[in-house]
This record gives structure tokens, C-alpha cells and sequence, in this order.
């Protein structure tokens, strides 16, 4: 037997079951593909059935508004997926009749689809020979190869894909994907792999060479950048607050939040008042305000990590029109904001 029938011999015994496996159909495929994206199963099974449950079909979920969108994808991080499902599902819904593109080439179309999505989808839904290659793939074929060209190079990602299509097994290329994706998340895992039940350990170049910890290779991450963030949770007499949406691109675009102050270093309580910032969002109002959390509550994101207190301020009338309290659960907010709203107690 060679690599690619050991493999899918593997998946036909071992595969887990999931929900998306059960069906070809292109739209839950693809809410799979970019739900998973970056999340484990189990985090993601939950929000995949959901999506299914409130949008069982690509009109539904290109008639959605935004908000309701994004409040059901709250908690999976990266927001730009679910803005991009989104705007994809009404170009679906609107310019090809709601019937999903058919074919690798076309998936690429669709925003936010890139190379292993389109792969997935285009050999899975419509058995077009095209070669998956993600985290898992990179790291089943570095290892059983011993390959150490870095998987995130421009040569390394050529050198994998152009790997990946010579062991595609073309008269069943879906099931092949998935069974290479399953391996790498279940067998061949990043550390501690069980390569004494491996059923590949007889050929396996990373294995008889003891490089099995040291492959993939990777070229170093970027510097992850640290901020401070204040957030100014404002609370009137009559229980309403400020909300505010964000608008400008970022990982949290469309969001709501809290008043945000971002500074340098800490804010001192104690001077809390003179800070500049302070000073200017609060000129001419009376307010007594008091700390949270006092030790800063760290958000770690890929590229930086957010340094976070919340300020709370009582104040008779709000500077402008606000929300009443009661409501802010309605909207759809990063993690990080919504963990203080279900813990603060309004």
C-alpha cells in the first residue's frame, strides 16, 4: 500500500463524526470550512449548528442583517470570517441565483475563500482533483517526507501544494483531503504524536531520522505588539450607557465597545483625571468613577496582545444619547467586552 491508500484505508476507519460529513452539500461545506478556520472542532461544532439552525439555506443568511450575523459568530474570533460569509452569501444569493459556484477557479471568487477552501470545497462537493494544504497537511507531509523547507516561505508553500497534488488520489479526491486534514489533526498532532500506532511509522523519514519535534519548520512570527486599553464604561441615572460601533478596519470592524481610551503605559487611578484623553472625553461633566479591575486583564490576539481595564462612571445625563443597559447583550461585541458585560453586575 502507498501514502495516499494508507491514508484514506485510515480515514474510511478512524474519521470522526461530524455533522458536514454527512452531506455534500456546498453551502454547509463551506460554513464548515470557514467556521473551523482557525478554531478547534469542538469550539466550532457548536457555532456550525447554529449557523445551520438560523440559516438553513444561503438566502437565508444572505437576508440576515450584519448584527445578527456577527452576535451569532461572537466568541469564534477573527470577524472578518463572518463579514466575509456574509457578503459572499448575498453576491450567491443575488448574482448567481443562489446556486453555489461549482468549480475551484470560481470558489476562489468568493470573498474570503482562499487556496485550501476553495480545495476543499471544489474536491468534496464536486470531486475536482484540487489538493487541500493547511496546518495539518503541512505538518503529515514535513514529517513523513522530512521536508524542512518553512511551511509560511513562498518556496515552502509552493514546494507543499505542488506535493500535495502528486499524492491526490483523483478518482476519489474529497475523501483523500479529508482523510490527510484528519490524519494531521488526530494521529500526526503537533506534539506528542502516537507514532508507535502509526501506521505510516515504517516510512516515515521524520520518525527514523528523530526529527519528529522539529517538523514543520516555521519561520518566526512577527513581533506581537502590546496596547493598553481603557474602555470608559459610562452608567447615567437612568441606566443607559454609551455603545459605540467600530467602523474602521480592524479585526473588531462592525463591532460594538464601550468608549475606548488607548494609552502608552497603564493608567495611574490616581490620575486617572488628569490624563489627557480623560480630561478631554469628560470636559465640563461631574462624575465619579472607580477601577474594575485592577490588575489589567490581558487579550491575547495572533499580533498583539491587549492590555484591558474597565473604568466605571456614574454620571447623572450622558454626554450624548446612549442605550439603556438592558439592552447591550443584543449586540454583537468582541469576547473580551462581552465577559465583562455578563459578569458586571448593571
Amino acid at each position: 500500500m502507498n501514502f495516499t491508500k494508507i491514508l484514506t484505508h485510515w480515514y474510511s476507519a478512524n474519521k470522526r463524526s461530524l455533522p458536514w460529513r454527512t452531506t455534500k452539500n456546498p453551502y454547509h461545506i463551506w460554513l464548515s470550512e470557514i467556521i473551523m478556520q482557525q478554531t478547534q472542532i469542538k469550539q466550532g461544532l457548536p457555532y456550525y449548528e447554529a449557523f445551520i439552525r438560523h440559516f438553513p439555506t444561503v438566502f437565508k443568511l444572505a437576508d440576515a442583517d450584519e448584527q445578527e450575523v456577527l452576535k451569532l459568530w461572537q466568541g469564534l474570533g477573527y470577524y472578518s470570517r463572518a463579514r466575509n460569509l456574509h457578503t459572499s452569501a448575498k453576491h450567491i444569493a443575488d448574482e448567481l441565483d443562489g446556486v453555489f459556484p461549482s468549480n475551484y477557479s470560481d470558489i476562489l471568487k468568493l470573498k474570503g475563500v482562499g487556496d485550501y477552501t476553495a480545495s476543499a470545497i471544489a474536491s468534496i462537493c464536486f470531486n475536482e482533483s484540487a489538493a487541500v494544504v493547511d496546518g495539518n497537511v503541512y505538518r503529515v507531509l514535513s514529517r513523513y517526507f522530512g521536508i524542512d523547507t518553512p511551511i509560511n516561505s513562498s518556496t515552502g508553500i509552493k514546494e507543499f501544494k505542488a506535493l500535495a497534488s502528486s499524492l491526490l488520489d483523483s478518482t476519489n479526491p474529497g475523501d483523500y483531503n479529508q482523510a490527510v486534514m484528519e490524519f494531521g489533526a488526530t494521529q500526526c498532532k503537533p506534539k506528542n504524536p502516537n507514532c508507535s500506532v502509526c501506521p505510516l511509522k515504517d516510512s516515515c523519514m521524520a520518525l527514523q531520522k528523530g526529527k519528529v519535534d522539529a517538523l514543520p519548520v516555521k519561520l518566526k512570527k512577527t513581533k506581537i505588539t502590546k496596547k493598553h486599553f481603557n474602555f470608559l464604561v459610562l452608567i447615567s441615572a437612568d441606566k443607559q450607557t454609551l455603545f459605540e460601533k467600530r467602523t474602521s478596519k480592524g479585526i473588531w470592524q462592525n463591532l460594538y465597545q464601550f468608549p475606548l481610551i488607548e494609552s502608552e503605559h497603564p493608567i495611574d487611578p490616581e490620575n486617572f483625571n488628569s490624563h489627557t484623553k480623560v480630561k478631554h472625553f469628560f470636559s465640563g461633566l461631574n462624575y465619579e468613577y472607580s477601577l474594575y479591575n485592577t490588575s489589567e486583564l490581558v487579550h491575547k490576539l495572533s499580533h498583539q496582545h491587549l492590555f484591558t481595564r474597565f473604568w466605571i462612571i456614574e454620571l447623572d445625563k450622558l454626554p450624548k444619547e446612549g442605550i439603556p443597559v438592558a439592552h447591550l447583550k443584543t449586540y454583537p461585541t468582541p469576547i473580551l467586552i462581552s465577559k465583562f458585560i455578563d459578569e458586571f453586575d448593571f
